[in-house]
Order: C-alpha cells, then structure tokens, then sequence
C-alpha cells in the first residue's frame, strides 16, 4: 500500500460517505481555512440509523472489498466503522482544499504502512505528514482522533491552527450551524456557483440557458450563493436555496428548473426513477432566493445511483 493509496482512501471516505450529519464539530470547523467559500459536512456515525447510511456502507464494502482489507490490515483503520464525522472546505485556490475527518486512528500504523511502500515523510510542527511523492499532497494526524487530507500547504496550514483556531465569518458560520443542525449532511457556497462550473455555464448546450430573463447566461451563472442538505429517512428530503442578483433572475431559474422537470417527465417510459424525481421537485422564488425541495423514497434513491454507477460504467462507443 502506498501513499496515494492511503490518502485517496480517506479522501473517498470523506466525499463517498455523505451520511446523516448534526451540527458541525468545532474540533473540526477551527481547522477549516478562515477564507474559506464551500464548506460541506456529514455525519458518518448517524450512518447505522440510515437505510441510505446502510446501503452506501454496503456499496464502499463490496465494490472494493480486497482494497478495503488492505487497508484495514496495514492500518487498523475501518474507514466503514472508525469514521464518525467529516468536513470538507476550499478557498477556492487550491485543487483539493481540505477534507477533514473525525473518529479513531492509529497515525503510527499509517506512517508505517506508507514508509514501507517508500511515501516521503515530513515532521511539522512536531506532527508526521504523509506526502505523495511530488509533495503536493499531505495526510496527517494532530491527534488520534482527526485526520487532515489535502493539498500539502493546507494541510500545514491547518496544523498551525491546532494552536491557533480559525475564525470563519460570522455569517458563514450562522449557515453552518442552520444547515448541520437541520440537515444530515448539507453543503454551502458563498461564492457564484459559476466558479466551480465554467465549463457547464453560459453554454447553450443546457436548456437553462436558453430561457429569457438570464440574459444569454446559464442558470449557474445567475446563483451568487448557495447551501442545501438532506435529512433521510424513509423518504429522503432534499431542500436547497440559491441567492441570485435579483427577482427577475431568481424567478427565471425557477422557470429553467420547470422546464427540465417537463422534459424528464417525457422520460417517464425509459426512466421512471428520474420521472418520479421530477415529480416531486418542487421550485420556487422568494425575492431573490430560488427555493428547492425534493421528497424521494429511500429506494428510488438507491435505483438513482446504481443507474448512475452503471451507466459510468459502460465504454463509450464511436460509429
């Protein structure tokens, strides 16, 4: 096992296991960049309660089982079982920013476990970085219960701030404490969505960019800011708001939105998973906010993503 295997690991724990989440743990926010503009967070412990929890658990556990023995051999590490909390956060420079977890580690089995397959260690601030071997990426541990993974400057970056805690905006820190409260795992963006999807926006390749009032731009372009969650349960329910420049761009997402849901409806026969959703998606707008919510049955949810992973799967073909 290397180090790319070791970071990647908990990386896809963090980012795979989107499961029920409660109020962010400060352990975790006073390591987070203080410039920071998307902040995400899930609950991994509250997974067990979850039929989702349970069926993403499963997916993780079967699709890479000989991977996940692996790891569990050389480190000890569960990442199914030892992982009670993650936090993922950016300032929007870096290429991966930082993904944060909370649980129980054995820093000292990971740095043996890299040594032996020759990752490139580095003490910092009296704690092991594991390094990939261009030194761009890092995985440390300042105790046995938080792992930090990232672009090797945040990484030392957070470890400065065990002694020195972060101090996000007010603001941002009134929606993470909505959204983490109320949600099981949610995300917020502080910044126009348009940043992370510019080779999405503004093309006229999307239906939403073709409906009057965005003046010629894609609906992302039209999002200043942004957060949503969901909260499981038999029914998952999904709820999002979208901040744009004005009513009138605000009330023309809602249209974009309505116009998507039309055309997966036509979609009924062929994909009756996506006609459900579509269904049930409700869209509204409230001044400038754009409201979402979206009720869907645990096993349309599963049937959503096995398709999505499926069709993933299948080789492209060219006439």
């Amino acid at each position: 096992m290397n180090a790319r295997t070791l970071t990647a690991a908990s990386l896809a724990t963090a980012f795979a296991a989107v499961l029920p989440a409660q109020a962010a743990d400060s352990q975790l926010l006073n390591l987070v960049m203080p410039d920071a503009v998307v902040v995400a967070g899930a609950n991994v412990a509250q997974a067990k309660t979850s039929q989702f929890g349970q069926y993403v658990l499963q997916q993780i556990q079967s699709q890479d089982s000989t991977g996940l023995q692996k790891l569990i051999a050389a480190t000890g590490f569960d990442p199914t079982q030892d992982v009670s909390e993650t936090l993922a956060a950016s300032n929007g420079t870096s290429k991966t920013g930082l993904v944060l977890a909370l649980g129980t580690f054995d820093p000292a089995k990971f740095a043996a476990a890299a040594t032996q397959d020759k990752a490139v260690l580095e003490t910092y601030d009296g704690v092991t970085i594991i390094e990939g071997p261009n030194k761009e990426f890092g995985l440390a541990f300042p105790n046995a219960s938080i792992a930090v993974a990232g672009d090797l400057a945040d990484v030392k970056a957070a470890l400065d701030r065990v002694a020195s805690p972060s101090v996000l905006p007010a603001a941002l820190m009134v929606q993470i404490q909505q959204w983490s409260g109320s949600e099981d795992a949610w995300a917020i963006s502080t910044v126009p969505l348009s940043t992370f999807h510019k080779n999405v926006a503004g093309t006229a390749k999307t239906p939403a960019a073709a409906v009057p009032g965005l003046n010629g731009q894609g609906v992302f372009q039209a999002i200043q800011s942004a957060a949503g969650g969901i909260k499981f349960g038999t029914n998952d329910v999904i709820t999002a708001q979208a901040q744009a420049d004005n009513a009138q761009d605000a009330q023309s997402m809602v249209n974009a939105l309505k116009l998507l849901v039309s055309l997966a409806q036509l979609q009924a026969s062929k994909e009756p998973a996506v006609a459900a959703v579509a269904q049930s998606l409700q869209v509204s707008a409230t001044g400038t906010t754009l409201n979402v919510s979206l009720s869907i049955a645990e096993s349309t949810l599963e049937q959503l993503i096995h398709s999505g992973s499926t069709a993933a799967r299948k080789p492209l073909h060219r006439n």
